[in-house]
């Protein structure tokens, strides 16, 4: 018998000392649900305001048509023309950051396996999807902030009710086209989602014009615009903005996150 042995057998019988706990640190255990959302929030806000694709689609494009569309004589606004602008470009800007760099961030995580490897870590797929919701909620907050300010050095000047009515109206179409994002980047090839996400965006821009020239189309084209989730929110900020609300814009975006949403939890694939 070596010296060892006793010391051994005596560990493993159940009369044996024991420690108290937390003597010895580390001490293992499941995080807590808000600080793995902090992370992984702070982990994508990162990333979306590293990529240079997406902050040419968030910020770059979003401030060159407010202040072309202001002062360039395009198109039959009425006077001053900073009021019609401003809400049409923060549905653009929501519709890039929530839409398209959304859904085209989460095709590419998909392929190169990022999303994957996230499934694989104790990050419940909650934490995955939350923390990039909130990343883009928080980029759109700043762009919001950013054009608002560029709006008031142009003239812009909105009610504090206008204020508030359209920041409801900025989370709500945020939450509209992020879940539309989700969908489409998470159950699409990466190379189908760039193709789409852009053809979209080209085409949900075109949509959300026409609600701006109400004057110059037929009714019934006007309402079809309106249907669509740009042409909607576009309609219901400028309301908002203007201290009304569009009940029937509210209706449209409602529907499209509640749709869009249910389809993203049932097709969300990780690889």
């Amino acid at each position: 018998m070596t010296a060892t042995e006793p010391d051994m057998a005596a560990v493993g019988r159940s009369d044996a000392p024991r420690f108290p706990a937390g003597t010895f640190a580390p001490a293992p255990r499941p995080a807590a649900p808000l600080p793995m959302l902090l992370a992984q929030t702070r982990l994508e806000l990162t990333l979306l305001l590293r990529n240079g694709e997406q902050l040419l689609l968030t910020m770059l494009i979003p401030i060159t048509m407010l202040i072309g569309l202001t002062l360039l004589p395009f198109g039959d606004f009425a006077s001053p023309r900073v009021n019609a602008v401003v809400p049409a470009v923060l549905a653009v800007a929501i519709m890039s950051t929530a839409f398209t760099g959304q859904a085209i961030a989460v095709g590419f995580d998909r392929r190169y396996g990022a999303l994957k490897r996230l499934g694989a870590t104790a990050l419940p797929r909650w934490g995955v999807i939350g923390g990039k919701s909130a990343a883009v909620l928080l980029v759109v907050i700043l762009q919001s902030v950013l054009l608002g300010a560029i709006g008031l050095a142009l003239g812009w000047r909105p009610g504090i009710l206008g204020l508030l009515l359209g920041a409801v109206f900025i989370v709500l179409g945020t939450v509209t086209f992020a879940t539309m994002g989700l969908f489409i980047g998470g159950c699409l090839k990466a190379e189908v989602v760039l193709a789409l996400a852009n053809i979209l965006w080209f085409a949900m821009l075109g949509i959300g014009s026409l609600v701006l020239v109400r004057d110059h189309i037929p009714g019934p084209v006007h309402t079809l615009a309106r249907l669509v989730p740009s042409g909607a929110l576009t309609e219901a900020l400028t309301q908002a903005l203007s201290c009304s609300v569009d009940w029937f814009g509210v209706a449209v975006l409602v529907v499209w996150s509640a749709v869009c949403g249910f389809l993203a939890a049932r097709t969300f694939k990780f690889t």
